[in-house]
């Protein structure tokens, strides 16, 4: 049995102008949003940017009162003021190495000035020298012998640079300035044990055969 074929009845154009106009309003604010998005877009941009590129603490007052208000120049005293030319720094081949011997001769003559206790271990090294020359031993315990000497010398001399150096800066007693020249002067009390137990380890066999040899 078929059915009756029932053939649509033709929509008049009052339908079809109210269906075109829904559709017109329906898709019409999704056009403005995306147009509206696609303005947004480089403003957002725009302020990311600024608050990626921009430094953290960054005040611009201090930037201007900086700009009308130059810094000023170093006096001579200030220790960040750059320190004045050396003529003797530029110096090279003979002439540097003459100007670094004649200092090092001023520094030695000094020490024998000024310092009693740099006088006093020199008398004790020109005694100990010639006899760490003649005494029979092997050349490596005699130049140990002679380098214990010379290690106290040394260290004596550096105590007193240290020393000179903190003075220069204040006369005034300090913590800290006490501190350094302690250090400097058990630096020289740990030389003079070294040179005490080479000789010893070294002189004292012989002088005890020699002891007995005579007694």
């Amino acid at each position: 049995m078929s059915h009756p074929r029932v053939t649509p009845a033709p929509r008049t154009g009052f339908e079809l102008d109210s269906k075109s106009a829904s559709e017109r309003t329906s898709v019409q604010p999704q056009q403005v949003s995306k147009k509206r998005n696609v303005k947004a877009k480089p403003a957002v941009q725009a302020k990311s940017l600024l608050l990626i590129h921009r430094e953290p603490f960054s005040n611009e007052d201090d930037d201007i009162e900086g700009s009308q208000h130059p810094a000023e120049p170093l006096s001579a005293d200030d220790p960040l003021a750059p320190l004045p030319f050396n003529p003797y720094k530029g110096n090279r081949g003979l002439t540097r190495a003459w100007h670094a011997m004649k200092n090092s001769l001023n520094g030695f003559r000094v020490a024998i000035r000024e310092e009693s206790a740099f006088r006093q271990e020199l008398t004790l090294a020109a005694i100990l020298v010639p006899c760490g020359i003649l005494v029979p031993v092997s050349p490596v315990e005699r130049a140990a012998l002679l380098a214990s000497v010379l290690l106290v010398l040394m260290v004596e001399l550096l105590n007193s640079s240290v020393e000179a150096a903190i003075d220069r800066i204040s006369l005034e007693r300090h913590e800290l300035s006490k501190r350094a020249k302690d250090f400097g002067s058990a630096a020289v009390m740990v030389a003079l044990l070294v040179c005490v137990l080479t000789w010893g380890l070294i002189v004292g066999p012989l002088l005890w055969q020699w002891a007995l040899m005579l007694f």
